[in-house]
């Protein structure tokens, strides 16, 4: 076989169909969040606004996520030399987990490198050994709950999104005997809408279901103590698991799962991604650590990130630019084209120093190519107004219907 030419033809594909990724590289800044250094194709750098991080409150910069992260280096070093099973559990692991488990008001908590990871182990454990188990996974659930539930061999029924109504309409088709588990999303990354928790819930106990809860877009950014959506709403007692992220709103980088003991003990004992895996670094747990506690304890910095997103959503709206008016802090702004949406994200760096990268298929369905911003509490009043312009100008340079309103 000709690998290169074949190779090549995936590639020329790809580039065609508007799916090829380009990576900006950039050069976050310690305390200038959200200006980052963007290192130019032909050497040159520029400072740039940064509208798409996923560290949502700025946490990765925080001086006490950094402090943490520098003490645990002087005292632990680089990494841990092992596995969790073979030296590879510290300090930092068991005090970051216990502090997890807090956050969701939960017995146990178990953390991973990474929130795929977390979904893949989680998932494709417990689907593989519940005898004759079901899942019922929401039509919008993010790829690495897709990927553990398939890699569960587990019998698999999709409901159509939020719709409680179809999921009830599922598991009544199924045998009442068998074991199930609901899974499904708190607030999804690419549309900003938030799931009917409690109705899906009410569903799930109808029928005797473990529910199992991803709240990666939601943990420090909503809640009482960041503790997402679920205890936004006096809902986390009703999910059997909470799944999140440490690489998001906290800052840093891992995934984790909180829920019954017995049964976090079991993915523990039974997952072969967290088995087989070395351990996060200390440095990193206690940075996490830091940056949960600090959530914890500054509800303020939650306020302000909401102000801000309800802020920038109202002057795209009355721009007549076509952002989905969501109930969170995710801002989509529809183009409906690969190739537009690429060179809007291109013309906006290279002339108006804003940096938002382009979302196309398959992280969303063609024609719902899209701008994702999120902003932050650390976006100014300034730096709203010059997206809004820019999208504005390279809009109508480029001929994008910038009147058309999100349906």
């Amino acid at each position: 076989m000709d690998y290169a030419t074949h190779f090549q033809h995936l590639l020329t594909e790809m580039k065609l169909d508007g799916r090829y990724r380009t990576f900006a590289e950039l050069e976050r800044i310690a305390g200038k969040f959200p200006t980052a250094l963007w290192h130019k194709p032909d050497g040159q750098i520029k400072e740039v606004t940064v509208w798409c991080s996923n560290d949502y409150l700025g946490m990765g910069q925080h001086p006490d996520v950094l402090a943490a992260m520098h003490e645990a280096i002087n005292l632990s070093g680089a990494g841990t030399g092992g596995t969790r099973n073979i030296s590879g559990t510290n300090r930092q692991h068991v005090a970051l987990e216990t502090e997890l488990a807090d956050l969701h008001g939960k017995e146990a908590a178990l953390i991973f490198t990474s929130g795929w990871i977390s979904n893949l182990a989680a998932l494709g454990t417990l689907g593989r050994v519940l005898p004759d188990c079901v899942i019922f996974s929401d039509a919008q659930n993010h790829n690495s709950m897709i990927e553990g539930i398939r890699r569960s061999g587990a019998e698999k029924h999709i409901f159509r999104h939020n719709d409680p109504a179809h999921l009830n309409e599922l598991m009544g088709s199924v045998d009442p005997n068998r074991p199930k588990i609901v899974a499904f999303e708190s607030v999804y990354s690419m549309d900003g809408d938030i799931a009917p928790i409690a109705a899906i819930c009410d569903v799930a106990d109808r029928h005797g279901a473990i529910t199992y809860l991803d709240e990666v877009h939601a943990v420090g950014l909503y809640g009482r103590r960041g503790g997402g959506i679920a205890e936004r709403d006096g809902l986390a007692h009703r999910l059997t698991i909470i799944e999140g992220t440490l690489a998001k709103a906290f800052g840093v980088i891992g995934g984790y799962v909180s829920g019954p003991a017995m049964l976090i003990d079991v993915i523990r004992s039974m997952a072969d991604s967290f088995i087989f895996t070395t351990s996060l670094c200390p440095h990193l747990a206690a940075g996490a650590l830091a940056a949960i506690q600090h959530v914890k304890a500054h509800p303020e910095d939650r306020a302000r990130q909401a102000g801000n997103a309800a802020r920038l959503k109202a002057m795209l709206i009355d721009a007549g630019l076509p952002v989905l008016d969501t109930p969170s802090h995710i801002l989509p702004v529809i183009v409906g084209d690969a190739h537009l949406c690429r060179r809007i994200s291109q013309r906006l760096l290279a002339e108006y120093d804003i940096y938002v990268q382009p979302i196309n298929y398959p992280t969303v369905a063609r024609g719902q190519e899209r701008l994702r911003i999120t902003p932050t509490p650390f976006h100014t009043e300034g730096h709203m107004r010059a997206l809004v312009d820019a999208l504005l100008a390279v809009g109508s340079d480029l001929g994008w219907a910038a009147a058309r309103r999100a349906a």
